[in-house]
């Protein structure tokens, strides 16, 4: 049997392939908006010029292909044309600077790299130093030369097999320490969480999906993309979000999937009311903490209850909100039970389950929990425990019911627009900076983002610090999405007796900054 997740997903696709698969829903920055239309036919054809196009650079087997470029319909194909090729994708965040490129190529030593046009010079340079061979670009106007040069390539292709524990994809996980880490998620990993979401979220036919997520995450790649694939559901696709056209496109659909960001920002436009909802039948959110207050106002707008769920890089969805009212009620605060044929307890710091109702470290395991971290195979032992559960490194309680709550993260993630951000990479940046003694970071409450990230800064003797001389320093060094929000200069940081900044009383001192 050929375990490739390809396979099973156009199994998915409807009989009728000339049906529309993927509907855009806006144009490219600087171009008239002009929708376009992607059939399922389309889908198995141009993934297959492109993985035919693979085939012809003899690569070797299970290479490594690391893109970094715009969302657009293309990039999905691209990312099904290495499934089918087996081969293994790498998605990297499109606001990643230099350095942070440099360090993944190094890493994961693609033998591929696609970019997006306006960064091949600096991207291709880094790639060519670090031995990858062919670097191609894809610009989200169908522009580059990844399409020009499988353009001429046939459009059928065998799928390649592979095994349930093949790899399919890396995601670069950034480590408290501040090295990244890759997690690998192999072909089985991926189709039985995408299995398993199909019947518990009640997917059906006819079903839409309103896609405004980005595609080089858990969030809008598996969950969503798989989602909709796997079930043969139209997508209408957004290259990026917009509040007030997402709106607008919500009376053609059922399904929408986002961020709790995603979800204030539609709160803030008059036309979000029950009406607009009135086709819809399933709103998830998830990668960051919902706010209650959130949770509250979308039902009272539109009638509709947000569906919380919990996942990870390393693990795609672990626990989900109840889709059916005979499973239980959708609680805000919650992210629900352990999805059918996955694992979740909660563990003492010494090694024993908590009784229900006690707070602990959350640790999982299950056929979608990843093969561990690429080339860091000390790390991945440290992560998992003698008996193979998986260590999440988040702190959370279950109740009597087995229903989990998160209610913190032993390792200091902030997690910010739906962005995971490590404080201990910032601060390193901070620290190398002319006259910085040291720094903390943490994260605090924001009705938009969920958390913001926030620096405090020591200067060193007689050195004079500027707050927004650090974060336009930080600008353009790190990713948008890391960059604190504010920066604050004070002579120390709190410490406890042994010497250990309190990052607690931080946090406790800025809570109300972004009230």
């Amino acid at each position: 049997m050929n375990h490739n997740l390809y396979a099973a997903l156009r199994a998915g696709f409807p009989a009728d392939l000339g049906a529309i698969a993927v509907e855009t829903a806006d144009a490219p920055i600087g171009q008239d908006f002009a929708p376009l239309h992607y059939t399922w036919g389309d889908l198995e054809r141009a993934s297959a010029r492109i993985a035919n196009l693979l085939a012809f650079l003899e690569l070797p087997a299970q290479s490594r292909i690391a893109v970094q470029v715009d969302k657009s319909v293309e990039n999905l194909i691209l990312y099904l044309a290495v499934l089918r090729a087996g081969h293994v994708y790498l998605p990297l965040n499109n606001a990643y600077q230099a350095a942070e490129i440099e360090y993944f190529i190094g890493n994961a030593e693609p033998a591929v790299v696609v970019c997006s046009p306006k960064n091949f010079g600096w991207i291709s340079k880094v790639a060519f130093l670090k031995g990858t061979k062919h670097v191609f670009t894809l610009g989200d106007d169908r522009s580059g030369t990844l399409l020009e040069r499988a353009a001429p390539h046939s459009d059928e292709h065998a799928v390649v097999p592979r095994g349930a524990d093949d790899l399919a994809a890396i995601l670069y996980t950034s480590g408290t320490t501040g090295r990244s880490k890759g997690a690998m998620l192999t072909h089985g990993n991926l189709l039985s969480n995408a299995q398993v979401l199909q019947r518990y979220w009640g997917w059906k036919p006819g079903d839409v999906l309103v896609h405004a997520l980005p595609i080089f995450h858990v969030h809008g790649l598996f969950v969503a993309s798989h989602g909709a694939l796997i079930n043969g559901s139209k997508m209408i696709w957004f290259s990026r979000f917009d509040p007030k056209a997402t709106i607008a496109r919500l009376q053609e659909a059922t399904v929408f999937m986002g961020v709790p960001t995603l979800y204030v920002r539609m709160l803030g436009e008059k036309a979000l009311t029950e009406a607009a909802c009135s086709k819809m039948r399933l709103f998830i959110s998830g990668s960051a903490p919902l706010l209650t207050e959130t949770f509250q106002a979308w039902k009272a707008r539109t009638g509709h209850t947000i569906l919380e769920r919990y996942g990870m890089s390393e693990t795609v969805m672990l626990t989900s909100n109840p889709y059916s009212a005979k499973d239980g009620e959708r609680i805000g605060g919650t992210v629900g039970f352990a999805l059918p044929g996955v694992g979740v307890r909660v563990r003492d710091d010494k090694g024993a389950e908590c009784p229900r109702g006690e707070i602990g470290g959350i640790e999982v395991r299950g056929p979608n929990v990843f093969s561990g971290y690429w080339r860091m195979p000390e790390k991945t032992r440290e992560e998992f425990t003698a008996d193979g559960w998986f260590k999440t490194g988040d702190v959370g309680v279950m109740d009597v019911s087995g229903r989990v709550t998160i209610v913190g993260r032993s390792k200091d993630l902030i997690i910010s627009g739906g962005y995971n951000v490590y404080p201990a990479e910032i601060e390193g940046v901070i620290n190398d900076m002319s006259g910085v003694a040291e720094s903390a970071v943490v994260g605090v409450p924001h009705p938009d983002f969920g958390e913001a990230v926030v620096a405090v800064v020591v200067p060193k003797a007689g050195a004079s610090l500027n707050p927004e001389s650090i974060i336009s320093t930080l600008k353009s060094r790190i990713a948008n999405f890391k960059v604190p929000k504010r920066v604050f200069v004070q002579s120390e940081l709190p410490r406890n007796t042994m010497g250990k900044v309190q990052k607690n009383l931080l946090r406790e001192a800025h809570k109300g900054l972004f009230a």
